[in-house]
């Protein structure tokens, strides 16, 4: 009797194991755990993969004309993925200031414009304040809509950022303005002082280099007013840039 159970434990490993290795492991242990019963996912051909929204060399937009009419058009850039209407940048060439955010907000996506609601009369005052009207600066978001959550992925923000870089070198603006953590890190990853200084630095584009000066946005200084003074000083020198 226990000679005919230790012969049925035996079959039944053997099984076992027959098992496994037509599953395909090779050996009992390994050094990561690894889920075997996952299915296994679709594989997609190069040609349908996603592309990101970068510009090659021989097809950048030599206007900002051409720039925006890109920017419109193209297929693959990463807010096609978002169901949010896009608000694309405004103002001309050779503006005395551009400004650069993150994204729409939500009472912009609402509004049709960036910087609107009251994060917008902060914003105004703030131009004010400098001797610039809105209508005379070039604005424009590192994102054209506003993705859900307001959470972006790292690889979307790189694009971004580049995408930006052509921007501002076609828009030719005299001073560039960033607004909020996020637009700073994105287009100034290695001048972590950039949010507390008060002086101008270089921005490096496409062509060259541009004055810039970064400051909190609007929806932080609407809900930590003690930030306005320090705003207010990292603005003056916008001001300054101007005196003989």
């Amino acid at each position: 009797m226990r000679g005919i159970m230790q012969d049925n434990a035996a079959l039944t490993a053997d099984a076992y194991l027959a098992w496994w290795q037509l599953a395909g492991v090779e050996s009992a242990v390994a050094e990561a755990p690894h889920n075997w019963l996952r299915p296994v996912p679709a594989a997609v051909s190069a040609s349908h993969a996603p592309q990101p929204a970068e510009i090659a060399p021989q097809a950048k937009p030599q206007d900002l004309e051409a720039f925006h009419c890109w920017l419109e058009s193209e297929s693959s850039h990463p807010e096609r993925r978002w169901p949010t209407p896009p608000i694309y940048p405004s103002g001309a060439v050779d503006s005395p200031l551009m400004v650069v955010t993150d994204m729409p907000d939500a009472a912009d996506v609402a509004a049709g414009s960036l910087l609107a609601d009251r994060e917008g009369v902060l914003f105004d005052a703030m131009l004010r304040a400098i001797g610039i009207d809105r209508a005379q600066a070039y604005i424009a978001s590192l994102f054209f809509a506003r993705p859900p959550g307001g959470m972006v992925e790292a690889a979307d923000l790189a694009i971004a950022a580049a995408r930006m870089r052509t921007q501002v070198h076609l828009a030719r603006p005299r001073r560039l303005l960033l607004l909020g953590d996020r637009t700073i890190r994105a287009l100034m990853p290695t001048d972590s002082g950039a949010v507390s200084g008060h002086s101008l630095r270089d921005f490096n584009h496409d062509g060259g280099t541009v004055p810039v000066v970064a400051t909190f946005h609007p929806r932080l200084l609407l809900s930590q007013p003690a930030a306005k003074a320090e705003c207010w000083r990292t603005l003056q020198s916008l001001i300054e840039e101007d005196r003989p």
